[in-house]
C-alpha cells in the first residue's frame, strides 16, 4: 500500500526555519533581552494566594476585563482603548490580521526586529523594507520597535509626528524596550494627537516576567475592536492575567532595576568601546549592539560558555553581536571572554 504525499505546504513557507533564538545550557546567557533579575519576593509570595482561588476548569475571561481595566488606569485610558494578548508579538499578529494580509502591505526599517517579516509571511502580507521610514508612503501597516531591535536606536515624540503625517496607514510603535529609554520617550503620549497612531509594549522586559507572555496595546478603540475580531477564544489563560494583574499592583518593585540596568548597560558599553577594534551603539534599550573585525565571535564566545546574539544577517555587517545586560557578573564574565577572545586566547 502506498503511503499518500504529505500535505502541501503553503509555498512561501517552504523556507522559512522556525524563528527562536538558541536556547542552550550556557553559564552565562545574554541572548534574549530578558531581565536577569527574578520578580520581587513579595509578589511571588502574592501570586501564590492569588491563583489559589482560580477556577483553572474553566475557560478565563476571554476580554481579559480585569487586566485591561487595571492597565486603562494607570495608563488613563478608557478600557476600550487597552487591549491585551499571548505576548506582544501575538498583538503584532493580531494587527497584521486585521489591518494587512493578502493584497494589502506593512512595511519596517531596513534594520529592525527580525519577526516582522516572519509575520507579514504567515499573515500572507507583503513587507517592504525602507532606508528611511518616510518611504513607508502608501503601506497599510507601519511596524516600528521604538528603542529599536537590534541597534536600541530611539527616534523621538518628534520623528513619530513627521511619520504619522507623511503615511497613511497604522503606525504600529512597538516599545517592548521603552521603560529603560529616558523619562519622556513613549509615544503614549502622542495618542490622542495622532489617530492611527498604536503602541505596543510588553511584560516580558523590564517587568521580568517573560515566562508569562502577556502583552498589551494602547490605541483607539476601533482599533481594539478589530483585533477583536480576529483574536482566538480564551487567548490569554486566567493565570497570566491574574499575575500581570498582581504585577501592576508591584509595579515599583518590579521596575526598581531599571536604575541598575542602565548603569550596568553604560558600564559595559564604556568597556567595550575600550578594546581594539570594537564599535559599540548608543541604546536606549536593555542591551547593545556591537562590531568586531572578528566574524566568528559569536563562536569564540560560545566556547567560553557566554551566550549573545548573532545579528550579522540583521544588521548587514559581519561579526555585529548583540548583547544583553545582566547582572554585574555575568557582564563582567562576558567583559573578560571578549577581551580573551578578541586577544586570540
Amino acid at each position: 500500500m502506498s503511503v499518500p504525499p504529505a500535505p502541501a505546504l503553503r509555498p512561501e513557507l517552504l523556507d522559512v526555519v522556525p524563528y527562536g533564538a538558541p536556547q542552550l545550557d550556557v553559564p552565562v546567557r545574554l541572548n534574549t533581552n530578558e531581565t536577569p533579575e527574578a520578580p520581587p519576593t513579595a509578589f511571588l509570595a502574592d501570586l501564590a494566594a492569588a491563583i489559589a482561588d482560580l477556577d483553572l476548569h474553566r475557560y478565563p475571561d476571554r476580554e481579559a476585563v480585569a487586566l485591561r481595566t487595571a492597565l486603562a488606569a494607570r495608563e488613563d485610558l478608557d478600557v476600550d482603548r487597552v487591549w491585551v494578548a499571548n505576548g506582544s508579538n501575538e498583538i503584532l499578529l493580531q494587527l497584521l490580521q486585521a489591518y494587512a494580509g493578502p493584497g494589502r502591505r506593512a512595511a519596517g526599517p531596513a534594520i529592525g526586529y527580525s519577526m516582522y517579516p516572519e509575520l507579514c509571511r504567515t499573515t500572507g502580507t507583503a513587507f517592504d523594507v525602507v532606508d528611511a521610514l518616510e518611504d513607508a508612503g502608501d503601506a497599510d501597516v507601519l511596524l516600528l520597535a521604538n528603542p529599536n531591535n537590534p541597534t536600541g536606536a530611539l527616534l523621538g515624540l518628534d520623528d513619530l509626528r513627521r511619520l504619522h503625517a507623511v503615511t497613511r496607514g497604522l503606525l504600529v510603535v512597538d516599545e517592548a524596550y521603552v521603560e529603560f529609554a529616558p523619562e519622556g520617550s513613549s509615544a503614549r503620549a502622542l495618542l490622542d494627537e495622532l489617530p492611527r497612531l498604536v503602541v505596543v509594549r510588553t511584560f516580558s522586559k523590564a517587568f521580568r516576567l517573560a515566562g508569562l507572555r502577556v502583552g498589551y496595546l494602547l490605541g483607539p478603540a476601533a482599533v481594539v475592536d478589530g483585533l477583536r475580531r480576529v483574536r482566538l477564544p480564551y487567548h490569554l489563560d486566567a493565570v497570566a492575567q491574574r499575575a500581570a494583574v498582581l504585577a501592576l499592583r508591584h509595579e515599583p518593585a518590579f521596575l526598581a532595576h531599571r536604575t541598575r540596568t542602565i548603569s550596568e548597560r553604560d558600564r559595559v558599553a564604556s568597556a567595550l568601546a575600550a578594546l581594539p577594534g570594537v564599535v559599540v551603539h548608543p541604546s536606549s534599550a536593555n542591551f547593545l549592539l556591537f562590531e568586531t573585525p572578528v566574524p566568528d565571535l559569536f563562536d569564540r564566545l560560545l566556547a567560553r560558555g557566554v551566550l549573545v546574539r548573532d545579528v550579522a544577517a540583521t544588521v548587514g555587517r559581519p561579526g555585529a553581536l548583540r548583547v544583553t545586560i545582566g547582572t554585574p557578573s555575568e557582564d563582567d564574565a562576558f567583559l573578560a571572554a571578549v577581551t580573551a577572545a578578541l586577544g586570540g586566547a
